[in-house]
């Protein structure tokens, strides 16, 4: 048979596991340093507690999981499963006999129910962040997979809106830390409903929503004509064209926007959060953190998912030579624990694309070089007495907390250095009859070329 693995998934070599876990630990430092706690949560959530929360779109990319087999059933019931199956293999079917549970589609819905299950224990409000792959049953292309991981940091049990220029912040910090310009996009729910009526469909707001949200895919002939199939003719969404045109710096945006939307209350309602939120991230950052990176009013974003109520955020890489969709989102969602019975709790959180973040900064060469070996020094193995007088220097190298590894073999000569080579260490060191009778060992530098005679006292200064 040969071997493969299922569309839109990866197999990550011990290469490229490094530069994701150089990404992970640079915003777990961030998360930590912003007072957020870690959180994990299981692969697989109840069927009930996914759908519905994603709107309709959302819904059919969620991955189901069929129930157990026919061995725990017997009589009637294993009589039932076997009719449900049959169906299952003539058609797509959800049927709880045949499934319950499926693969979490994202790391909010999950991460509110937790909330929902364990509110009575936490201390609110509770900052939590979380690093845990995801599935989405999505045509797999460039960017975009079946199966990904995301990088959530969250604050639930406050409406204070020093939480979203918090989270601006740690945008910013993150990104320019890793090496990515980008445009931190800023926009409010509110104000898309205030878009709503100004175009005179107060109640098409989320198909609008929707439309907007594929502007920078289809243009905007495309999404008047996807507003016509939901019933907002072209005269009406001309209307909206002209606020999505809006120039000039932050501030300039929203006083031209407050002159427009002066006569809807929401809309006046979005304007005035987002200038808050702005005036908040002024007082707790400074342009070097963001070192380049910026926050830009954009009222066309609209982030298509159903649970956001406030500010929604989008982050876009701006370097010219980096074709890329957005690698980070999230907004304010003020009643989310409400799905599962926990009312009034508001909540805001961002997520970060991992696995774009990821090519984005491949596409830069932004990975630190150190990154792509595993231990920095390799001890050949010459056999007899002097396998042992290696495995002695391995033994204190590791105490000294100095990576290193010894070749197992005492194999031939070039082929142990062809491993080195191919491994990427820094230092290769030899220890021959010579040097052990002499109590040090050979020192060759990869980077460099220079070899060097270094007595095993002075070792951990020439390897540090």
């Amino acid at each position: 048979m040969k071997p493969g693995i299922p569309q839109g998934t990866r197999d990550f070599s011990p290469e490229v596991v490094r530069k994701r876990q150089y990404i992970f630990n640079t915003l777990r430092t961030i998360f930590e340093l912003y007072g957020f706690q870690p959180l994990e949560t299981p692969a697989m959530e109840n069927l009930t507690t996914l759908t519905g929360k994603y709107g309709e779109e959302g819904d059919r990319l969620i991955f189901k999981v069929l129930n157990n087999g026919l061995h725990e059933t017997t009589g009637d019931k294993r009589a039932k499963l076997e009719e449900e199956w049959a169906k299952v293999l003539s058609k797509a079917y959800s049927s709880p006999v045949v499934t319950e549970r499926a693969l979490r589609y994202d790391l909010t819905i999950p991460f509110a129910r937790y909330v929902v299950m364990n509110h009575n224990d936490l201390a609110l409000p509770f900052r939590r962040y979380q690093m845990q792959p995801v599935w989405r049953a999505d045509r797999p292309q460039r960017g975009r997979y079946r199966e990904f991981w995301q990088c959530d940091a969250d604050v639930v049990g406050s409406k204070s809106l020093i939480n979203e220029a918090e989270l601006l912040g740690i945008y910013t910090t993150a990104f320019a830390q890793l090496g990515i310009p980008v445009a931190v996009k800023v926009n409010s729910r509110k104000l898309l409903q205030g878009l709503s009526e100004l175009a005179g469909h107060p109640d098409k707001m989320m198909d609008i929503t929707i439309a907007l949200d594929k502007l920078d895919k289809i243009g905007w002939d495309g999404v008047v004509s996807e507003l016509e199939t939901k019933g907002v003719d072209a005269e009406s969404a001309a209307k909206i064209q002209p606020v999505l045109h809006i120039t000039g710096t932050n501030t300039e945006r929203l006083d031209a926007l407050a002159a427009l939307f002066a006569g809807s209350e929401s809309g006046l309602a979005g304007i005035a959060e987002i200038r808050e939120t702005l005036h908040y991230y002024q007082l707790l950052h400074t342009d070097q953190q963001a070192n380049g990176s910026e926050i830009v009013v954009d009222v066309s974003l609209a982030r298509g998912l159903n649970y956001y109520t406030g500010v929604i955020v989008e982050v876009v890489c701006t370097h010219p030579n980096v074709a890329m969709g957005s690698i980070g989102g999230g907004g304010r969602y003020d009643d989310l624990t409400g799905l599962f019975g926990l009312k009034g709790l508001s909540g805001v959180g961002v997520s970060f694309g991992i696995d774009r973040i990821y090519d984005v900064i491949e596409q830069l060469n932004g990975f630190p070089t150190q990154l792509t070996s595993g231990a920095q020094v390799l001890i050949l193995n010459f056999g007899g007495d002097n396998e042992a007088y290696a495995l002695a220097i391995l033994k204190q190298l590791r105490a000294d907390g100095i990576a290193a590894e010894v070749y197992p073999d005492a194999a031939k000569f070039d082929k142990q250095m062809k491993y080195a080579n191919k491994r990427g260490v820094r230092y290769v060191l030899l220890p021959g009859d010579d040097e052990r009778a002499a109590g040090a060992v050979s020192v060759k530098n990869f980077e460099t070329g220079s070899q060097q005679l270094v007595p095993l006292g002075e070792l951990k200064s020439v390897l540090g």
